[in-house]
């Protein structure tokens, strides 16, 4: 019997890893593009200390996920939040910050980590949740062995995006579609998307429309300024 516990525990186990590993992609693109625009430095840095917070609170998110979604409105505010990150992700510059400037920068970078992968892992934190069935233990480590893998996998992405620009709007207009995706699966909005389930693909889009056109905007004004 102990032994079919044990079997059973590292199956569980491997199944929670593999969950989240699975649904971490967009996590991944965000703290990439929350890093990108800092001195190669600094990078790694954000990377860790964003990660390792958005691990701790995942961690007691997890436990309350079921009451926390039941509320309304609080997945509207957090997609709008995740509208506001991924406008600011692609307007900011790229270059000319002073050493006080990057200073700023890494904590807005970890700042802008921090609050989208909450946002962002509410899936994460429900099949995680399901497939530890109830077992603390089993969604800690979990949750604690994936977040390498995510690190590493920002990392390279980093270096990607670099290397192929385009890739930043591509990421942008992700975290834009999983913001409209977030409002729309509100509490809230339940009954109405069930009766127009084309609603759901339609604030998908127009979330990741707006952090693309939004963000191009004012990136433009920003390159335009100086000349002014």
């Amino acid at each position: 019997m102990d032994m079919l516990q044990d079997v059973n525990f590292w199956l569980g186990l491997l199944k929670v890893i593999w969950i989240n590993i699975i649904l971490s992609g967009d996590n991944a693109v965000v703290i990439a593009l929350a890093a990108r625009s800092l001195p190669a430095h600094q990078q790694n840095r954000a990377v860790l200390i964003g990660s390792a917070a958005a691990v701790v609170l995942l961690i007691g998110l997890t436990v309350i996920a079921a009451k926390l979604l039941a509320l309304s409105y609080l997945q509207i505010i957090g997609g709008l939040m995740l509208l506001y990150i991924g406008v600011q992700l692609l307007s900011e510059e790229d270059e000319g910050e002073n050493e006080a400037g990057q200073h700023t920068t890494l904590w807005a970078a970890v700042r802008a980590i921090l609050i989208a992968d909450i946002i962002m892992s509410t899936d994460n934190v429900i099949a995680v949740a399901a497939a530890a069935g109830g077992n603390y233990v089993l969604m800690v480590l979990g949750l604690g062995i994936s977040i390498p893998l995510v690190i590493f996998g920002s990392t390279l992405m980093i270096r990607v995006m670099e290397r192929f620009p385009l890739l930043v709007v591509l990421g942008a207009a992700l975290i834009g579609w999983v913001g409209g995706e977030t409002i729309v699966g509100d509490v809230s909005l339940h009954e109405t998307v069930e009766v127009h389930p084309w609603l759901h693909y339609l604030a998908a889009a127009a979330g990741a429309f707006i952090v693309v056109g939004v963000g191009r905007y004012l990136k433009s004004r920003h390159q335009a300024a100086p000349a002014g």
